[in-house]
């Protein structure tokens, strides 16, 4: 005799767990509510927004279709429809963005308990500041694309670096980024080149200040940390680090404003792998760093840093042999 339960008295079971399981949710929401009123835990409860996320995220992908207008946009863009799409598009941008601009401004406000900025009229006036500089920001990132394309035998096409680059993409981001850090804007400017981490590997802060026509080839893994200074025509390779030397523990406060990150003169070539640290480190134009090597002292103009070459082991195998790792 089959003793297996009957299905139906089996799904009233379930239903029963699933609903004692239910019933007990309130205390946990509970929990969680009396946790909010820990000084030590982070919350932002304020009839006040903070700053979205996503909504940032949002004005990224605007911002990218008036940088590059037609790559991106929502819809077909041809010379009947410019003035208007894009005239459309101008203005959808500014209200997110000076919107995202306020929140943030007003959060540092009351968080820090500053005196009363006119949030509202500063959020418009620096969103409209930044729109004003698109033509600028377009031309930097134009350059930009032509280096990579001149120093890229694979690139096909300025479209297809365009499309579907992660340093083009990257720079995108940094560039708007960089603008909204030097307004003085709060919270978005690192929201924004964070995001653009998460998607491309490729870690710039946005307080670095990067000259004209730089490549980021491949990118993945590359960090450019806060206080970097690059100069013009600088090509870097995948797994490039631009840091600090090691901080103590409480280097927050203590470093916080400091040069700490090094200086790249212009037309430097640094390969895949290398780690160049220290605010007092500079290297000299036209200096190439070879791959993997660890810099933390300056090196003269026109220089070659390369690693010695390793020295390889080859071992013949026999004809059938088991491979075995080293």
């Amino acid at each position: 005799m089959d003793s297996r339960p009957h299905p139906v008295d089996r799904c009233k079971a379930e239903a029963a767990a699933a609903s004692d399981a239910r019933s007990r949710l309130p205390a946990v929401a509970e929990a969680i509510i009396e946790s909010c009123a820990e000084t030590a835990c982070y919350t932002h409860i304020d009839y006040e927004p903070i700053p979205s996320r996503e909504k940032v995220v949002e004005v990224i992908e605007r911002l990218r279709a008036l940088l590059f207008p037609g790559y991106f946009s929502r819809e077909k863009i041809d010379p009947v429809t410019l003035r208007y799409t894009l005239g459309r598009a101008v203005t959808e941008a500014y209200d997110l963005l000076s919107e995202q601009i306020c929140h943030g401004i007003r959060h540092d406000c009351q968080r820090y308990g500053q005196a009363c900025s006119d949030c509202e009229q500063r959020g418009r006036e620096i969103a409209f500041e930044l729109l004003c500089g698109l033509p600028e920001l377009r031309r930097r990132l134009a350059a930009d694309v032509r280096a990579t394309y001149e120093g890229d035998p694979a690139a096909h096409s300025h479209d297809e670096i365009i499309f579907s680059y992660p340093g083009i993409y990257a720079l995108s981001v940094y560039r708007v980024a960089h603008r909204l850090f030097e307004l003085g804007v709060p919270l978005l400017p690192r929201i924004m080149t964070e995001y653009a981490h998460s998607v491309t590997g490729i870690d710039i802060h946005p307080g670095a200040e990067i000259g004209e026509s730089f490549v980021i080839d491949h990118g993945t893994g590359v960090v450019i940390g806060e206080t970097t200074r690059i100069g013009d025509r600088v090509r870097i390779y995948q797994g490039v680090t631009l840091g600090a030397l090691s901080l103590p523990r409480d280097a927050g406060e203590r470093f916080r404003g400091r040069k700490r990150h090094p200086t790249i003169e212009d037309d430097v070539i640094i390969y895949s792998g290398a780690t160049i640290l220290g605010g007092e480190t500079v290297i000299g134009a036209r200096s190439v760093i070879g791959g993997n090597v660890w810099l933390t002292a300056s090196v003269p103009p026109d220089t070659m840093v390369v690693m010695e070459s390793p020295r390889l082991i080859y071992k013949t195998r026999s004809p059938g042999e088991e491979r075995k790792t080293p």
